[in-house]
């Protein structure tokens, strides 16, 4: 991607390294972002995906000194679901293990520039959960509650307060959904998805890894249950350990050692308005009108809903999520009549039963492990399971936050139910 470049300042007559690409620009040089590389034929770990899952596990891997890397994406980095999110970041989840799970990403979501001297425009301007019945006002305090217990900034508030927060939502004004309450999360807010991406792969290609794009797996070699190879489009690669972190297809990958997942792939759509005078200083979520809103700083609204009702791998837009997401939107917003949309696109999303991610390693396939199944909230997660897959993968032990998020929890019936903490695709 020749258009992924560092600025460094340099001379004009500085001449490149062999492996690495430079622009010559007036009186500085601009380097690629990260390198291109022969694929070896043998590495120690190879990811397969090449969105924040992926990327942040190989970054931390080689902060562990883990450096013969691969990771393998198939399309371009960020293509998936990594550059098709509205790249909303919270941890006001229902469960405890939810809930621990996320504070530790937003955390380092908060430390993620400094770490790896990226600017990544995370925006931490609050988030609310909008409550519209008496149900939804006992919903949102339940998980008021287990929030506050576990440590997480999370209260209810009410319309005064909203209505200071968010002066120009209807709160007071004719509604057919009255504003009852929220959920409000000041940590939350939202981050550049792009930004997250080229930083982690960057990082990855500093710390000695290689990461490889269009580069399509096509097969893995399982020899008496341990994995031995995995076959690519550019050749085949000799590995011992390799990582299924891929959205939309991970039930693909995982066939191909023979291993059937409980997920179901949904398109999940959004759509961004022409840019607005900055007025919206807050994630607005509604899970009974299903749609959620923020402002990007260009001055976009970025609104979305529900993943489509049937199962699909389309990323077509189409006309029904559009009326019903503008419907419901300027339920909240009146003033938006007028406002144009701009675009609208759609991502894939593997949902499994209890809307929580697999995480960790398979028992029937030694080598094979996994983080899949994240449904619409993806990549809020990518530095938390990064962080704790990489510990797995370098110390051969699972990290106390992955436990519950284990493939056979489905097998010995402990779900960690977060539908409706996810009840609508943010």
């Amino acid at each position: 991607m020749h258009y992924l470049l560092d600025v460094v300042q340099k001379p004009v007559s500085y001449r490149g390294k062999p492996g690495r690409v430079y622009e010559k620009r007036i009186g500085m040089v601009s380097q690629r972002m990260w390198q291109e590389h022969e694929l070896k034929d043998q590495y120690d770990v190879v990811i397969i995906g090449g969105g924040v899952h992926g990327l942040a596990t190989a970054y931390y891997l080689t902060q562990l000194g883990v450096r013969n890397i691969a990771v393998l994406e198939a399309k371009y980095v960020g293509f998936g679901g990594s550059g098709r999110n509205t790249a909303i970041v919270r941890s006001n989840y229902r469960t405890p293990e939810g809930i621990a799970f996320y504070d530790l990403s937003v955390k380092l979501y908060e430390q993620l520039a400094a770490d790896l001297e990226f600017n990544v425009m995370f925006s931490q301007h609050g988030h609310l959960t909008l409550a519209h019945n008496e149900k939804g006002v006992t919903g949102l305090t339940e998980r008021a509650n287990t929030n506050q217990l576990m440590g997480v900034n999370s209260r209810i508030i009410f319309p005064e307060e909203i209505q200071r927060i968010v002066p120009d939502l209807n709160v007071f004004g004719h509604s057919r959904f009255p504003i009852q309450a929220a959920l409000y999360h000041p940590p939350g807010g939202i981050i550049r998805h792009d930004a997250v991406v080229w930083a982690f792969a960057r990082g990855v290609d500093r710390g000695g890894g290689h990461v490889h794009q269009k580069t399509e797996v096509t097969a893995i070699e399982v020899q008496n249950g341990q994995v031995e190879a995995v076959v690519t489009n550019r050749g085949r690669i000799k590995t011992k350990t390799v990582l299924n972190a891929t959205a939309g297809y991970a039930g693909l990958i995982s066939k191909m050692v023979g291993l059937e997942i409980p997920i179901e792939t949904h398109p999940l759509q959004a759509a961004v308005t022409e840019p607005l005078k900055p007025f919206l200083n807050s994630v607005i979520v509604s899970s009974t009108l299903h749609v959620y809103v923020s402002q990007t700083d260009r001055g976009e609204l970025v609104l979305g809903a529900e993943v489509d009702d049937h199962a699909s791998y389309s990323l077509r837009g189409t006309l029904s999520f559009l009326e019903g997401a503008a419907t419901h939107l300027l339920e909240l917003f009146p003033h938006l009549a007028n406002v144009k949309i701009l675009r609208q696109w759609a991502g894939l999303c593997d949902m499994t039963p209890d809307y929580s991610p697999i995480m960790g390693g398979t028992p029937d396939v030694k080598g094979f492990l996994m983080t899949v199944g994240w449904g619409t909230y993806g990549f809020k997660a990518g530095p938390a399971s990064g962080y704790l897959m990489a510990e797995l993968i370098a110390s051969g032990k699972t990290p106390p936050k992955l436990e519950p998020f284990a493939l056979t929890r489905f097998y010995e019936d402990r779900l960690v139910g977060e539908k409706a903490a996810a009840s609508v695709s943010h």
